[in-house]
């Protein structure tokens, strides 16, 4: 299994947002993840799509965009066209999900799935094998910096069996509160993705970022 690092920029500095999202990039990571906020949804703002097109010139990683908006299949061409390689939407936000996954895929994008803490993973079972992706909120959406919620470890154990049983492989992301000293357990749990937005970028995000990789180094070669 592959183990990829995703580090949320909701967590760098506005500032200097491109210089922030190199940093990472040079430091080995493989995927930029893009936190796209409506107020709706969820109640903070965060950016769209001009954020999303200006940063795609800084690197050539994975752009992994995380849709928490209301109805994301309206936004969806416009994502793909800011530079999405892989476009994550909310099972809560879509009316119509097997359609939004279907848009995404037409886009030439990856379309991943996102559930909240309290969702049950038992909602996926009719589209396990249309998504490209699953992504397990382990705090509530919104704000970054929270601490993670220990019952989303059964979540991802669960989700992982549930794969193996439709003899499928596909990546599960976990989003939320993850850090150096409690990554284990979540890919012990069976996922491979991982987002870290403060233990990426609060002081040095470079040495931040290679403290990650060491220990995804740890678990390939298992």
């Amino acid at each position: 299994m592959m183990y990829i690092l995703a580090p949320s920029i909701l967590s760098a500095d506005f500032s200097k947002l491109g210089e922030d999202v190199k940093t990472v990039s040079d430091a080995g990571a493989q995927y930029i993840h893009l936190d796209v906020m409506d107020g709706a949804f969820v109640p903070s703002i965060s950016f769209g799509m001009p954020v999303i097109s200006s940063l795609r010139k800084t690197t050539d990683r994975v752009f992994d965009v995380h849709m928490m908006v209301e109805e994301p299949g309206r936004y969806v061409n416009d994502v793909r066209k800011a530079g999405a390689d892989i476009i994550c939407v909310h099972q809560e936000a879509c009316l119509h999900l097997d359609r939004t996954i279907n848009q995404i895929k037409e886009t030439g994008a990856r379309a991943a799935v996102a559930l909240n803490p309290a969702t049950p993973v038992e909602t996926l079972s009719c589209i396990l094998k249309e998504a490209d992706m699953f992504l397990i909120m382990s705090v509530n959406p919104g704000f970054g910096g929270q601490k993670f919620i220990p019952y989303t470890l059964e979540k991802i154990k669960k989700l992982r069996g549930m794969l193996d049983e439709a003899g499928l492989t596909t990546d599960i992301e976990v989003d939320g509160g993850v850090n150096a000293a409690n990554v284990r357990e979540v890919l012990d749990a069976g996922a491979n993705v991982i987002v870290a937005g403060s233990a990426v970028f609060k002081n040095d995000a470079a040495a931040n970022t290679k403290e990650f990789l060491k220990i995804f180094e740890e678990y390939s070669a298992r």
